[in-house]
């Protein structure tokens, strides 16, 4: 066999195998423990289970390694908020920041390979007390909240220009005499300033469309995949069951 029809097809083999492995659906461990059905006012036994959904909402890339942001929720109350982490394309997965109850993530940015954020709100079940997870190294994150007080609204969008100044529109929809409200940062996130206040709605120009993006997040019957451009066009790299678990 000639040397460059074998390469070929030994790249195809590999191919075809990674397509494989990208097609497999993986499962997020769906934990409930006796205090998550406590405190969220759960009434799940093996008699009558909550199934329990997996809802994906942003994907970002940081040099090698690929983030996605959702939450963990039953038909009624969502559990927690979730953040996954692969250094692998997409092979395998890893929670790099705990999880938190009733919160849900969305948004992720990085502006280098050590500082990132994700946009996230405690749902109980109406948003409030928004914040945002950070990190400095790359690796540790903390919940860094908006406000030192319960207080309702999401955050709507961010954007970061450099590790230290950034800025946010936080909606309102829930109440207040506004409804859309412009915060600066320039300490990364770890306190805001409240720089306007409107009923129009505000768009941060800076924010990264998803359409410019090399990697999607796309919804099916049964899962979410993860997906990359390539030159073919989009391919899975990962597919996450929408069906997690079941607490009992």
């Amino acid at each position: 066999m000639q040397l460059l029809p074998a390469l070929l097809l030994a790249a195809s083999v590999l191919w075809a195998q990674a397509m494989l492995r990208a097609q497999e659906l993986q499962k997020l461990p769906a934990v409930c423990s006796p205090e998550d059905a406590e405190a969220l006012g759960l009434t799940c036994s093996e008699d009558d289970p909550c199934p329990v959904f997996l809802e994906l909402q942003f994907v970002e890339a940081s040099g090698p390694s690929v983030y996605v942001t959702g939450n963990l929720h039953t038909v009624n109350v969502t559990l927690a908020g979730v953040l996954l982490e692969s250094d692998d394309g997409g092979k395998t997965w890893t929670e790099p920041a705990k999880r938190l109850r009733s919160a849900a993530l969305e948004q992720i940015q990085f502006v280098d390979f050590q500082h990132g954020w994700a946009a996230g709100v405690m749902l109980e079940p109406l948003p409030k007390d928004p914040f945002l997870l950070l990190t400095t190294d790359g690796k540790s994150w903390r919940k860094a909240p908006l406000f030192e007080e319960t207080d309702y609204g999401s955050i709507q969008q961010f954007w970061f220009e450099s590790p230290t100044t950034g800025e946010l529109v936080l909606d309102r929809s829930q109440g207040g005499t506004k409804r859309y409200e412009r915060y600066e940062s320039m300490t990364g996130g770890a306190s805001w300033e409240l720089r306007e206040k409107t009923d129009r709605p505000i768009v941060l120009p800076k924010v990264k469309s998803p359409d410019a993006s090399n990697w999607r997040i796309r919804a099916d019957g049964e899962s979410y995949r993860v997906e990359r451009r390539t030159v073919q066009g989009w391919e899975a790299a990962a597919r996450f069951a929408t069906h997690a678990g079941d607490c009992k």
